[in-house]
């Protein structure tokens, strides 16, 4: 749906160049408070977004070709076998970046294990430790449970070192992003917890304020828990919490500047992050 050198993820994946990410449309969550949802929800637009395989290849080597650090796919799930093709023929032709998989974890454990070897970064949101949050807020089934099932099986892979290039770039792990969500909804302890206990203490987190309503969790009263920013007392306990349960590696955002920073706007096709950007 959109390709772009985007600046706000973790340094380690942003740089100084910026995260070479690929969008796809229409993904496998519905997400009542989707930040992406000019692109994840507009079915029929996003037909006329198709793009062969090669073509796929092609953006990959263009955003080689303007320095990025590594190529992102974002919301790969439901397009992975299309993706490993379109991987292979951009391989085949010089592309040399990690490849990043930035995923919401509602993915097959069997898929996962055919992309071993192709995916360098997993870059899982482990969104809800409770499976009627999930169906309630973003529409699927047994969230946690599939969800474990696909960060395990990711943890199986690159197990929980980072490995990282002489400038701090991160070239291989797994790095699970944890987006704190008011009135607690995600169940963020309860994740944590299942974190430490099953993938180790030394698993890298990455804990993020940028929660904002928008979507119809910005509109319809139906998700009044979700109209609101996280306010700095949840942000500060969700800190307080790596502590507590003794989470030693990743990172955190700037809770002032995380909800204000990063809002794009997918009607900006080739600039979507233009207020992140601006704001480095």
């Amino acid at each position: 749906s959109s390709y772009t050198a985007h600046f706000g993820e973790e340094p380690c994946l942003s740089g100084t160049r910026g995260a070479g990410n690929i969008f796809f449309g229409n993904c496998n969550l519905r997400c009542v408070y989707c930040q992406n949802y000019q692109i994840s929800q507009t079915w029929k637009e996003q037909k006329k977004n198709e793009v062969t395989h090669e073509r796929l290849a092609e953006m990959m080597l263009e955003l080689e070709a303007r320095g990025c650090h590594n190529i992102g796919f974002v919301s790969p799930t439901h397009f992975a076998p299309q993706m490993a093709r379109a991987i292979l023929i951009a391989a085949e032709n010089g592309l040399r970046l990690p490849i990043v998989y930035n995923t919401n974890a509602y993915d097959s454990v069997e898929v996962l294990r055919l992309l071993e070897g192709i995916v360098d970064i997993y870059l899982p949101d482990l969104k809800y430790a409770d499976a009627e949050a999930g169906f309630q807020y973003s529409k699927v089934r047994d969230y946690p449970l599939h969800a474990r099932a696909a960060i395990k099986e990711m943890h199986r892979q690159m197990g929980s070192e980072l490995v990282f290039d002489d400038n701090g770039l991160l070239k291989r792990g797994l790095l699970i992003r944890l987006l704190v969500l008011p009135n607690d909804i995600a169940g963020l302890e309860e994740n944590l917890r299942w974190i430490r206990d099953e993938l180790g203490p030394r698993t890298a987190i990455s804990l993020m304020a940028q929660y904002y309503a928008t979507n119809k969790a910005a509109t319809d009263p139906r998700y009044i828990l979700l109209s609101r920013r996280i306010s700095e007392g949840e942000w500060f306990e969700a800190v307080s919490l790596l502590e507590t349960l003794g989470i030693e590696e990743g990172f955190m955002q700037e809770y002032e500047a995380a909800s204000f920073y990063y809002r794009p706007d997918f009607d900006r096709k080739d600039e979507p992050f233009k207020d992140i950007r601006d704001f480095q």
